[in-house]
C-alpha cells in the first residue's frame, strides 16, 4: 500500500512538473519589455555593476575610519649570551638572552589626506555612471525588444498571409482540374498554378525559418531558455495605434542616454584634475599601540602604550606631480570637445530621425491605397479566371502582384514603426 502511494505521488509531480516546463507564455509589449526588464542577461550584469559601484563607494569611505591591526611575534637567540664589562679590569660579565614574545595591538587614524577626500568624490561619480549606464542598457533592450516584437509580429503575419494564399490557390487549382477534365480549360493554365503554388510553398518555408529566427531573438532579449515556448500577442495595427506622430516638445541632448554618460564622464575629469592638485598637499595621521609582554626578557625598557603623529609632507617630485595637473586638464578640454561634438550629432541625427519617421508615414499611407486597389484587382482577376474569361498566366500575374502589395505594406508598417522606435531611442523614451 505504502509502495502504491509512493508511486501515485511520483507521478503526480512528473505530471505537474511536465505541465509547468510546457507551460507556453504570452506577452503582449508591454509584458515583453517587463520580461526583459527582470530577466535579460546583459541588464543583470548592469545591475551587478551598479551593486559593486556601491561597495567600491564603502571601500573609499572605510580607508579614512580607524584601522585596527594586531601582531604577534616570538623570538629565541638559540643560547646566545650578552658580554658586558663593567669595569676596566674586571672580568666580562655574561647575561644569556631569553626568548621573547609579544602582542601588539595598533589603532590608526587618518586626520587628513587630500586624495582621500577626492577619492570619495570620484567614487560617488563612479557610482552615478554606472545608473546612467544602467538607464542606458535599459533604453536599449527596450528599443531592441520593441524592434523585435514588432519584428516577430511582422513575420507571423507574413507567414499567415502566405499560407492562406496557398490554401487559395490548391482551391483554386482543384476547381480548375475539374473544368480541365470536361475539356472547358487548357491543361497549361493548370501548370502554371501548379508552379504558382510550388513557389509559394518554397516562400513559406523560408517565411517559416526567418519567423524562428525572430523568436529566436526575442528569447535572447527575454532571457528565456532556447526551447521556452512562448507566443506574441497583439498584431501591426494594434501597433500602430500606438504611435502618437513625432515625439512631443523640442529635442534636447541632455534627453540622451549617451550624452548623460558622456557629461557625467566629464565630470568626473573635472575631479581627475582636483585629485592631481591634491598630491600637492601633506598627509597626516595618527596612531595608538600597546603591546603586551607574553615572554619578557630580563632587561625591557620599552613602554606599554605609545600614542603618536605622523606627518608626510611632499616636496619636490621632479616636476611629475605639475604633468600630470596638466595631463588631466588636456583631458577635460578633450571631454568637452567630445561633449559638444556629440551635441551636434545628436541634433543632426534627431533631424534625420523625423524625416526618416515622416518618410515611413508617407510610404505606409501610399501602400495602404496600393493594397486596397491590389485586392480589388485580384478578387476580380479570380472571378474572371473561374469563368473562363482570362487564362492561368494572368492569374498568376494578379497573385503576385497581389502578394507584392500585401509584402509592400507589412514591410511599411515595419518601417514606420522601427522609424518611431528609433526616434524614442535617442530621446531616452523608451519606457
Amino acid at each position: 500500500m505504502r509502495l502504491r502511494r509512493l508511486i501515485l505521488s511520483v507521478v503526480l509531480m512528473l505530471g505537474v512538473w511536465t505541465g509547468m516546463a510546457q507551460e507556453k507564455l504570452v506577452f503582449d509589449l508591454e509584458g515583453a519589455k517587463q520580461q526583459a526588464i527582470q530577466y535579460n542577461k546583459t541588464l543583470k550584469n548592469s545591475a551587478l555593476a551598479m551593486e559593486k559601484a556601491q561597495y567600491q563607494l564603502k571601500e573609499a569611505i572605510a580607508a579614512g575610519l580607524p584601522q585596527i591591526s594586531s601582531t604577534m611575534d616570538y623570538s629565541n637567540a638559540m643560547g646566545a649570551k650578552l658580554s658586558i664589562r663593567f669595569m676596566e679590569d674586571a672580568p666580562p660579565t655574561e647575561i644569556p638572552i631569553k626568548p621573547t614574545s609579544n602582542f601588539n595591538l595598533q589603532v590608526g587614524q587618518l586626520l587628513f589626506n587630500a586624495p582621500y577626500f577626492v577619492g570619495i568624490e570620484l567614487a560617488k561619480l563612479g557610482k552615478s555612471l554606472t545608473g546612467l549606464n544602467y538607464e542606458k542598457s535599459e533604453q536599449q533592450l527596450l528599443s531592441q525588444v520593441t524592434s523585435g516584437y514588432n519584428l516577430v509580429l511582422m513575420s507571423g503575419e507574413l507567414l499567415d498571409l502566405l499560407s492562406k494564399n496557398v490554401i487559395n490557390l490548391k482551391e483554386i487549382h482543384r476547381k480548375t482540374a475539374a473544368v480541365v477534365r470536361v475539356g472547358m480549360m487548357e491543361k497549361t493554365d493548370l501548370d502554371q498554378l501548379e508552379v504558382q503554388i510550388a513557389a509559394l510553398e518554397n516562400t513559406v518555408n523560408s517565411t517559416e525559418r526567418q519567423y524562428e529566427m525572430a523568436q529566436n531573438m526575442m528569447r535572447l532579449l527575454l532571457g528565456l531558455e532556447p526551447g521556452q515556448e512562448f507566443s506574441i500577442k497583439g498584431d501591426l495595427n494594434q501597433a500602430l495605434t500606438l504611435l502618437n506622430g513625432t515625439a512631443p516638445g523640442q529635442f534636447m541632448a541632455d534627453m540622451n542616454p549617451d550624452y548623460k554618460l558622456l557629461s557625467m564622464q566629464e565630470k568626473l575629469t573635472e575631479k581627475q584634475i582636483k585629485m592631481a592638485y591634491a598630491s600637492f598637499f601633506p598627509t597626516l595621521t595618527s596612531f595608538y599601540s600597546r603591546t603586551e609582554k607574553i615572554l619578557k626578557p630580563d632587561f625591557d625598557m620599552s613602554p606599554k602604550n605609545m600614542i603618536g603623529l605622523n606627518l608626510s609632507i611632499p616636496l619636490y617630485s621632479g616636476g611629475q606631480k605639475m604633468a600630470k595637473v596638466r595631463q588631466a586638464k588636456t583631458d577635460l578640454e578633450t571631454m568637452r570637445n567630445s561633449r559638444a561634438l556629440l551635441a551636434d550629432q545628436l541634433g543632426v541625427q534627431e533631424r534625420q530621425l523625423q524625416f526618416n519617421l515622416k518618410n515611413a508615414g508617407e510610404t505606409y499611407l501610399n501602400q495602404v491605397k496600393n493594397l486596397e486597389v491590389s485586392r480589388r484587382v485580384y478578387s476580380s482577376m479570380k472571378l474572371k479566371f473561374e469563368q473562363g474569361l482570362i487564362s492561368g498566366l494572368e492569374l498568376v500575374t494578379a497573385d503576385n502582384n497581389y502578394l507584392r502589395a500585401e509584402t509592400d505594406y507589412l514591410s511599411a508598417v515595419y518601417q514606420l514603426l522601427q522609424a518611431r522606435v528609433e526616434l524614442d531611442t535617442l530621446y531616452g523614451n523608451m519606457k
